[in-house]
């Protein structure tokens, strides 16, 4: 099977960029393109707002804001790549979102963190698991989950 397309979700955290690093070598391996989502959480925005008494959809057109200026900055030392195609700011419970877009990109793998910016242990996912586990039960495809620490030099 030949690995065209690598999508990478991302939240910004160490853990993401260890993960996008890992993705990069093997896109330049198998000469891939890379795709990378970022999911702003429904659930967390519909908290935002409520907290701050605010209508959601002003919420999260401002937190849509804040992940594309936090995007560009996530992938400044990566300019030179070529083969990040795209950045996807989506809405929505991130599980699902990341698994509806790798079925709609036909993505062949998916390179996920370990954990993501909201560190471990949180009673969510305690009981439920945590969101690469989610995602992992949805697709068809292989998905790599990386934690933080790892040196992309180890992938050969």
């Amino acid at each position: 099977m030949a690995i065209s397309m690598i999508l990478v979700p991302i939240d910004f955290s160490d853990c993401s960029a260890t993960a996008l690093s890992y993705a990069i070598k093997m896109a330049d391996t198998w000469s891939a393109e890379i795709i990378l989502i970022h999911v702003i959480d429904s659930r967390e925005t519909e908290m935002i707002a409520n907290y701050i008494k605010e209508p959601v959809e002003k919420v999260k057109e401002r937190l849509i804001n804040q992940a594309k200026q936090a995007a560009r900055k996530f992938l400044t030392p990566y300019k030179t790549k070529d083969i990040i195609k795209d950045t996807i700011i989506s809405y929505g419970r991130p599980f699902q979102e990341i698994a509806i877009k790798a079925r709609e990109l036909q993505a062949d793998m998916l390179v996920m963190g370990g954990y993501g910016s909201m560190g471990r242990g949180m009673i969510d996912e305690i009981f439920f698991g945590s969101t690469v586990e989610k995602v992992i039960r949805l697709l068809p495809c292989p998905v790599l989950c990386v934690p933080i620490g790892w040196s992309s030099d180890d992938v050969r």
